[in-house]
C-alpha cells in the first residue's frame, strides 16, 4: 500500500482552549505502530473483550442505546467523550467486537496494565505532540477496514462536561474518508463509580451511540477545515449527552 506523506497542521496539537491540554512527558516513538493482527493477538483480544464485559457487568450497571447504528464492517472511526477510568470498560463492553484504540503513552509504564495494553495492541499516542507515527498507524488501520477509537478531548474532562476537542479525530476522518460514529458515555466519573463500589453497589452508567456520519470535504484552508470538522464531531457527541455533560457545546 502506498503511504501518503502526512503534513501535520499546528491545530492538531494546539486547538484554541482556555485550559492547556496535557503534553506527554515521555517520548517513546519506537513503541508507536499499528499492531499486527496475529492469531495470538486475535485470541487475546477476544479474551480481553469477554473479560471487560464481565468486569463491566460486575462493577457497573450499563444501559446501552443506539448500538443498532454500529455498521456490519469497517472502516469506522469511533469518537468518544472522556469522563473517568470506567469509560473504556463501559464503552468496549457495549461494542460487538474488540476495537483498535489510541492510548496515551504514559500508560505503557503502568505495572501489569501497560503490558496488557501492549499485548492487546493499542496505538500508543504522545499527547500534545506532533505524533505523526500515531496518526499514520491509525490511518493504516482505517485503510485495512479496522475500527479505531479516539477521544477528541485528549484527556479526562476536568469538570465532567465536554471540553474543546483537538483536531486529531477530524484529521483522521478527512484523510481516510472513513465514517464517524459518536458514542457518548455518562455516569463514569471516578467519584461516582468508586463511590458506588465502596458501598458494594454497581454504578449506573449510560452508553449511547449516535448516528454515523462523514465529514464533508472542505474547500477552506486546512486549519479552518479541521476546526469545522472538530466542531461537527464534538457537536455530534453533545447531541447524545445529557445537558449537564455538554459543556461549551450546549
Amino acid at each position: 500500500m502506498q503511504r501518503d506523506r502526512i503534513k501535520l497542521p499546528d491545530c492538531i496539537r494546539q486547538m484554541p482552549t482556555h485550559i492547556p491540554k496535557p503534553v506527554a512527558e515521555v517520548w517513546k516513538p519506537e513503541l508507536v505502530r499499528l499492531p499486527k493482527l496475529t492469531r495470538a493477538r486475535r485470541l487475546f483480544r477476544a479474551f480481553s473483550h469477554g473479560l471487560v464485559k464481565l468486569v463491566a457487568k460486575l462493577c457497573l450497571k450499563v444501559t446501552v442505546e443506539g448500538m443498532e447504528n454500529f455498521p456490519k464492517a469497517g472502516p469506522l472511526l469511533i469518537v468518544i467523550n472522556h469522563l473517568g477510568d470506567a469509560d473504556a470498560a463501559a464503552i468496549v463492553s457495549a461494542l460487538p467486537l474488540p476495537p483498535d484504540a489510541l492510548g496515551k503513552i504514559e500508560l505503557y509504564d503502568f505495572p501489569v496494565l501497560g503490558r496488557l495494553m501492549h499485548w492487546y495492541g493499542v496505538i500508543w499516542l504522545h499527547r500534545g505532540r506532533p505524533d505523526k507515527r500515531a496518526l499514520r498507524a491509525a490511518l493504516d488501520g482505517l485503510a485495512e477496514g479496522r475500527v479505531i477509537v479516539i477521544a477528541p478531548e485528549g484527556r479526562y474532562s476536568l469538570d465532567g462536561a465536554l471540553e474543546e476537542g483537538t483536531g486529531g479525530a477530524a484529521f483522521l476522518a478527512y484523510k481516510s474518508g472513513a465514517p464517524v460514529l459518536p458514542i457518548a458515555v455518562s455516569g463514569t466519573e471516578n467519584e461516582h463509580v468508586y463511590g458506588h463500589l465502596k458501598r458494594l453497589r454497581r454504578a449506573p452508567v449510560q452508553v449511547r451511540a449516535g448516528n454515523m456520519f462523514r465529514l464533508a470535504k472542505q474547500a477552506s484552508a486546512r486549519r479552518e477545515a479541521l476546526g469545522r470538522g472538530t466542531g461537527q464531531i464534538m457537536a455530534a457527541l453533545a447531541d447524545i449527552l445529557p445537558e449537564k455533560y455538554r459543556g461549551k457545546y450546549s
